[in-house]
């Protein structure tokens, strides 16, 4: 199986200069436009697109980001893998600054943005998403051997909780997030 590995980041991510053979295209979708456009390359021989999340100038709040146009865009350059950053904070004590998490779960407290592809029901084609493990258990395996391997201070559980920026939480909206967040983690192991 050839492996392409599409990362959505942070705005800058892209100006690493970190690959062989760049490009730069330029890509439409059913959905519009994605956030960015695309670059590919290679890095030690695997092949990679990066895509800024809220723009190359970080011009699109949360709410704007386009994210079904984002993952199709990577879908049509051929990606297999999706890695995708966020670098917003943490609530637990635990989770330290420059931590890595590499989640098992997620909580989204967002209202205003698009949350699958499937918004009208055809006749035969009927689509319910199962999300009880949202993410691919192979590919957190070896995320989580890599981290160890190279001795990184991270997670191999969280919960990522996605709120409707930019606006930030309140203290109780935070304490709400923090709770749940342990209760989960005690009980269901959803951390």
């Amino acid at each position: 199986m050839n492996i392409k590995i599409g990362i959505i980041g942070g705005s800058g991510l892209e100006k690493l200069n970190i690959f062989q053979n760049s490009k730069e295209s330029n890509i439409h979708t059913p959905y519009g436009k994605p956030s960015s456009t695309l670059i590919t390359g290679s890095i030690e021989g695997i092949d990679v697109a990066i895509l800024s999340r809220h723009g190359r100038e970080h011009t699109i709040p949360p709410t704007q980001v386009n994210n079904r146009a984002n993952i199709t865009a990577l879908k049509e350059v051929g990606c297999t893998h999706i890695l995708a950053t966020t670098a917003c904070g943490s609530l637990r004590e635990e989770i330290k600054r420059g931590d890595v998490v590499i989640p098992d779960q997620f909580i989204d407290f967002t209202r205003h943005r698009e949350i699958t592809f499937y918004d009208k029901f055809e006749p035969d084609n009927l689509k319910h998403t199962p999300l009880a493990d949202p993410f691919s258990e192979q590919l957190r395996k070896i995320l989580i051997d890599v981290a160890s391997d190279l001795k990184l201070n991270f997670h191999p559980r969280g919960t990522v909780i996605t709120i409707e920026g930019p606006r930030f939480s309140t203290r109780a909206e935070s304490n709400m997030f923090s709770f749940v967040g342990r209760r989960c983690y005690q009980y269901v192991g959803c951390a």
